[in-house]
């Protein structure tokens, strides 16, 4: 009798450890990121900097409409007040590519980042 309370007990353990909700494990690209963009063609500004967070793979800024994301192997997507961004990071730094409008004309240019 008591060799099946334990078997069930441990049973019971089991089942909840197997289906308990994992907690969020750092990616390998959170923290702290400053970017710089430059304009390359178009009326944009010439040159900006922001500082997003990343988080789970997720980026975010105060006060900016942000969404995208950084997956495993360091490819960036991003959409940041309504211009579009890509690229790749690596370690610490990254760069790409990214497309937007100003006043309804087209521009483009590429963005550097690099972890605080």
């Amino acid at each position: 009798m008591r060799l099946n309370r334990v078997r069930t007990a441990v049973f019971v353990l089991t089942l909840a450890a197997m289906t308990a909700t994992p907690a969020l494990a750092q990616q390998p690209f959170d923290g702290t990121w400053n970017v710089t963009i430059e304009t390359k063609s178009g009326s944009c500004e010439p040159t900006a900097s922001s500082t997003l967070t990343v988080s789970e793979g997720r980026i975010s800024a105060p006060g900016a409409n942000v969404s995208g994301s950084i997956g495993q192997g360091g490819l960036v997507k991003v959409s940041i007040n309504g211009a579009y961004a890509n690229g790749q990071v690596s370690g610490n730094a990254g760069s790409g590519k990214w497309n937007g409008a100003s006043g309804g004309i087209p521009c483009s240019g590429r963005w550097e980042a690099s972890r605080q």
